[in-house]
């Protein structure tokens, strides 16, 4: 099948109110004007990089978002026209990019990493982290960053009732922030969870933003 042909047949099981990220990170320009050409217009990357590099070549009217792990030297490059973070995983994160905002003129949505998975591997504040950070109130002096929602990833298993375990741990912190830190806010509505191999059992934990990238375009090539 054709990346068009995957693309769609993924948007066909997407319920109203979920949007695709589609994981075009490490595949050329040319799967993305494929996925583009198709109707899609959200792309996420992982490095900043290659994501400045496509942003330059390709539409602009494509909607760049950055999944990856973001280091605090690189935001400057990217802060003129990302147009969702998903990966804040610190305070001091959080600041260096509305430092990088400010100077360039603009407001930088951002959702806050938390981590329920298993793995050691995966970055994101804990749950109670979160809601520390939250407490201290310090966020709501940065003029220039949005706080859309959370981000999260499910352990990398086979067992669907552990990925159904923290998926749902996402959406109860979720809620609970929307109710506590963010009751006025029309901004905090966006739940990142779920990729191509359980974006299914996401969807049904409530997430508003699932990003697929293997389903798509195939698995990646990372030599180029």
């Amino acid at each position: 099948m054709s990346i068009a042909d995957n693309l769609k047949q993924v948007l066909a099981e997407l319920p109203q109110g979920v949007r695709l990220v589609a994981v075009s990170k490490f595949h050329p320009n040319e799967a993305i004007e494929e996925a583009y050409r198709a109707g899609q217009r959200i792309f996420g990357e992982s490095k900043v990089q290659e994501m400045t590099a496509k942003y330059e070549s390709l539409p602009k009217d494509i909607e760049w978002h950055f999944i990856g792990h973001l280091q605090s030297n690189k935001i400057k490059y990217m802060i003129p026209y990302v147009a969702m973070i998903h990966g804040i995983d610190t305070y001091k994160l959080l600041a260096e990019v509305n430092k990088q905002a400010v100077k360039a003129g603009r407001t930088a949505n951002c959702l806050l990493q938390i981590h329920v998975a298993q793995e050691e591997t995966k970055f994101g504040f804990s749950p109670e982290e979160c809601r520390e950070m939250l407490d201290t109130g310090e966020w709501k002096a940065l003029t220039n960053v949005r706080i859309c929602g959370l981000m999260g990833m499910a352990s990398n298993t086979d067992n669907i009732e552990q990925i159904n375990r923290e998926f749902c741990l996402l959406d109860r912190l979720f809620n609970e922030l929307k109710e506590t830190w963010f009751a006025g806010s029309d901004d905090f509505r966006e739940l990142s969870m779920g990729m191509s191999h359980d974006y299914h059992e996401a969807i049904a934990a409530g997430s508003t933003l699932v990003r697929v990238g293997s389903k798509i375009f195939g698995e990646r090539n990372y030599n180029i």
